[in-house]
């Protein structure tokens, strides 16, 4: 998992990549391709 400064970069890579909200962390989680995922703070 990548912690990135901004996901917006991260969440255009896929179309399947979802931006969820985690005890005050933002992650970007793609099922169909997990090494998509990232997250931020």
């Amino acid at each position: 998992m990548k912690v990135r400064c901004s996901l917006k970069s991260a969440k255009t890579r896929d179309k399947d990549c979802k931006l969820v909200r985690r005890k005050g962390r933002i992650y970007v989680i793609n099922k169909k391709n997990p090494r998509m995922k990232a997250r931020q703070g």
